[in-house]
């Protein structure tokens, strides 16, 4: 079975959910690790209530971020991680990352990609009035939200939502959808077939 680290900047939401598929046994993948970038990220204590070891890694402590993700990489390898998911990470991948986890870092994004790419994806899809929106999740590449789409599913809006009940709706398919294309990428990747 693959081990990933998952990363994450807030509350973690989307890490608790992949949790408890790891420990019910739906996720294929293991979750030996949390990494994240912000001291009182509510994350690092959901990792803590399953019993999954999680590390806060200042990148103040570093002087780039070279430098910061160097520090990463290593715990990485003491802990043989193949993959990396990024769970509300709001932090940008660079080269060192990239190169080390080429194709092996997976993104998940609250809007429907190419359409609303950055990091207010349900506000912008809000105020632009569009009658849908969705979730991808999406390998990590260079750019921002432009790796290869590995599942999206689309999120019909009622006009009549509020911002918050756009986000609780997109909140549930992301739940749904995460883990589930998660194991569809395990699978490839073990399998070779990438």
């Amino acid at each position: 079975m693959m081990k990933a680290a998952v990363f994450a900047s807030g509350s973690g939401t989307n890490l608790e959910e992949l949790l408890k598929h790891a420990e019910d046994g739906s996720l294929k993948v293991e979750i030996p690790l949390v990494i994240c970038d912000k001291e009182n990220a509510f994350a690092r204590q959901r990792a803590r209530n399953h019993g999954v070891t999680e590390y806060w890694i200042n990148p103040k402590d570093f002087e780039n971020k070279e430098a910061y993700e160097t520090a990463i990489l290593k715990i990485l390898k003491e802990n043989g991680i193949d993959l990396i998911i990024l769970s509300g990470y709001m932090r940008y991948i660079g080269t060192v990352l990239l190169n080390a986890y080429d194709m092996r870092i997976i993104n998940i994004h609250p809007a429907y990609l190419p359409e609303f790419p950055g990091g207010h994806a349900i506000r912008d899809a809000f105020e632009a009035g569009v009658g849908q929106t969705g979730v991808t999740v999406h390998f990590v590449d260079a750019g921002v939200d432009t790796g290869p789409i590995i599942g999206q599913e689309r999120v019909i809006i009622d006009p009549s939502w509020s911002l918050e009940e756009l986000e609780t709706a997109v909140h549930a398919k992301e739940y749904d959808l995460f883990w589930r294309v998660i194991n569809q990428a395990a699978s490839t990747l073990e399998e070779g077939t990438l």
